[in-house]
């Protein structure tokens, strides 16, 4: 059974089509909330909002082949509703890769993560949405803009001011070259 039938069958009321197609596609949209939000339990909460708005408003969903794209950028906007809500309230991160590497470099990993936990610290919610959907789920900028109902400009502009604030933020790596003191010597 495609994609295509399955929505269908979930419009008319099929509780288990609408389960395949959420199955599927559970760890993605898992995965993108909790880089909104960085919290894990926001970001659950996320997904299960979204799910429900899926499910009741799927009736109104004219073309099935745009289910991913309209089911991500549900849980983008309860992502952001989220966020809007607890602005006040501190937030912790968990950043777990979708895909573990081949060869697991456990120190390289840890420090990039933290390097990566760091710089998106900086950014509010909606800056952090463009980096998630376009580096995370791999969507080409003009769908980001469509899935955040911003124009294109302004998703371009969030996400180059995304990785100007993520790259200030990163302390430079230390020079290997060797450094000269008073007389000439080399420290």
């Amino acid at each position: 059974m495609d994609q295509r039938d399955r929505v269908e069958r979930a419009k008319r009321g099929d509780h288990e089509a609408f389960a395949d197609l959420v199955d599927v596609r559970l760890a993605r949209l898992d995965a993108a909330a909790r880089l909104i939000l960085r919290d894990p339990e926001l970001a659950r909460d996320a997904v299960q909002e979204a799910l429900i708005r899926a499910w009741r408003d799927l009736p109104g969903l004219r073309d099935p082949d745009r289910f991913d794209g309209w089911l991500q950028k549900l849980t983008v906007h309860a992502c952001l509703d989220l966020a809007r809500r607890r602005r006040r309230r501190a937030i912790e991160v968990e950043i777990s890769p979708i895909d573990p590497p081949v060869t697991p470099d456990f120190t390289g990993a840890l420090a990039d993560r933290e390097m990566v936990d760091q710089a998106l610290r900086h950014l509010d919610p909606g800056h952090r949405a463009v980096v998630a959907l376009h580096y995370l789920l791999g969507m080409p900028l003009p769908e980001v803009a469509a899935a955040l109902a911003i124009p294109l400009g302004t998703a371009k502009s969030r996400l180059h001011y995304s990785l100007a604030t993520m790259r200030a933020s990163v302390p430079p790596e230390p020079s290997s070259s060797p450094t000269t003191v008073a007389g000439g010597q080399v420290a």
